[in-house]
């Protein structure tokens, strides 16, 4: 899969495809990262891609001439890619629009700057509007480094293990279980027993409550979307148990 940011910051993405994870499906080929200078499609000695808006108000936005030549032309290379705008006014990116995206062919990122782009752009050339979360940042970029990061997670071989993202946390709708390594001992603090039994059914149960009870504590909304399934239901009334022996001690 090949990511096209389109962005006048195309520095920006330089240290991210060569790190980590990332770098390492990159330099094995499973995805590829091209950044896209829209200033290089601007008019003019001084390569302006911004200006005021009309009906006047506060900052500039980005004109439509560079932004669809741009995308014109990463079409023209990537005839099946979706082409998706960064905007805090899109809908809420989350795992399930990680994996959809992990089913496209490409996926061409328009990252805005500035107070936004032009609106016929977004009429006509934008397949999909997402923001990463309630607040505003400087650009699209780390909304697009972030996607790529959650989406290539997706791909296979690129994660190694055959199965590390199933298990990624809202991936079914639950956070992770909680996670130990060595050593065993830690400022007092020791490991579960079970996880050292070498009972897999057994690390399976536990990690099962564990993960309910992160989703629990920490994001209780997840529960109330889904409700709980058969199993979770009998891992609660263990709890309420536990709890009423403790009220009534």
């Amino acid at each position: 899969m090949d990511f096209c940011v389109l962005t006048i910051f195309p520095e920006m993405l330089e240290t991210f495809a060569a790190s980590g994870i990332i770098g390492r499906a990159v330099e094995s080929g499973r995805i590829s990262i091209t950044p896209v200078n829209i200033r290089d499609y601007a008019q003019g000695r001084h390569k302006v891609t911004d200006d005021r808006p009309y009906g006047g108000g506060s900052g500039m936005i980005m004109k439509p001439e560079p932004l669809a030549a741009a995308i014109r032309e990463a079409k023209k290379r990537r005839p099946n890619a979706s082409t998706v705008l960064l905007s805090p006014q899109g809908r809420r990116f989350d795992q399930h629009t990680a994996w959809q995206y992990a089913e496209c062919e490409d996926l061409i990122f328009v990252c805005g700057r500035y107070e936004g782009i032009d609106e016929r752009i977004c009429e006509t050339l934008i397949d999909d509007e997402v923001s990463i979360g309630d607040y505003v940042l400087t650009g699209g970029e780390l909304a697009a480094m972030v996607i790529i990061d959650a989406v290539t997670r997706y791909i296979p071989g690129a994660l190694g293990a055959k199965d590390a993202a199933e298990f990624d946390s809202f991936s079914g709708s639950r956070l992770e279980h909680a996670h130990y390594t060595r050593p065993r001992d830690f400022e007092g603090m020791e490991v579960p027993e079970v996880l050292l039994s070498g009972n897999h059914r057994e690390i399976e149960n536990w990690r099962s409550e564990s993960a309910l009870m992160h989703t629990l504590l920490k994001r209780p909304d997840l529960l109330e979307k889904t409700g709980l399934t058969d199993r979770e239901k009998q891992i609660v009334k263990k709890w309420c148990r536990y709890l009423e022996s403790l009220v009534w001690e």
